[in-house]
């Protein structure tokens, strides 16, 4: 399963997502977001951001309309592509979903391992996010003896592993101090710079009130873009 070469990444079309008996989390939204983009999606608790990243990733189905990722309908697709369209997309889990009783090198690994990268190439990646979060010290620790700022880290380098083309990150910073914050909007911008698309969920205004990118806001289902990219 490959992206296609356009420049549209991200096309969400009149997506509602409803669940029984008739609780609606997602009323009628469409948006796109271009390759190269960071788009922040912000809202409430409850209102929606989880379930939108949920959908973009393919961990559950829209009610009613489709979501194209890099000219793919996901709708359209059968499973064994939707495994390796994964591979494009990395998700940092707002509940982490690391394996506990493997270390945090065995955790961040895995894609990389998934997409059968050599030893080398492996070690070197992991210990580049490593340092760029600085938590190198934890390398070899289980997951389940680490703080939950450090979980956290480990889960966004996790999501940034293979270079996906699009990243999602699920309230990235909602368990981290002002430094590490820094450091993880610093790798967010890394990547992009790199090419890599990158969706943020987040209640953190200070991460995006002033920077020069889209800002979109979930409130009872429905979508409304409150900053758009400044010309610089």
């Amino acid at each position: 399963m490959e992206l296609t070469e356009s420049t549209l990444l991200l096309d969400v079309v009149k997506v509602s997502k409803t669940y029984p008996p008739d609780v609606i989390a997602l009323d009628d939204i469409s948006f796109n977001i271009q390759k190269g983009e960071i788009v922040f999606l912000t809202g409430k608790s409850g209102a929606g951001k989880t379930t939108l990243l949920k959908l973009i990733c393919c961990l559950e189905k829209p009610t009613r309309g489709y979501i194209e990722i890099g000219g793919n309908d996901l709708s359209k697709i059968k499973p064994v592509s939707i495994q390796k369209l994964r591979q494009h997309i990395g998700v940092a889990y707002q509940n982490f979903r690391l394996l506990p009783k493997l270390t945090v090198f065995q955790n961040i690994a895995m894609p990389l391992e998934v997409c059968y990268m050599d030893r080398k190439t492996i070690r070197t990646r992991v210990h580049e996010l490593l340092e760029a979060l600085d938590i190198i010290k934890k390398i070899n620790v289980r997951t389940d003896k680490l703080s939950r700022g450090e979980q956290q880290r480990v889960t966004i380098a996790r999501a940034a592993a293979n270079k996906p083309s699009l990243l999602l990150a699920d309230e990235p910073t909602g368990n981290l101090d002002t430094a590490s914050t820094r450091r993880v909007m610093d790798l967010f911008q890394h990547l992009n710079s790199e090419g890599a698309t990158i969706m943020i969920a987040t209640h953190d205004e200070l991460i995006y009130k002033k920077t020069r990118h889209r800002v979109f806001n979930l409130d009872q289902g429905q979508l409304q873009l409150i900053q758009t990219e400044a010309v610089a």
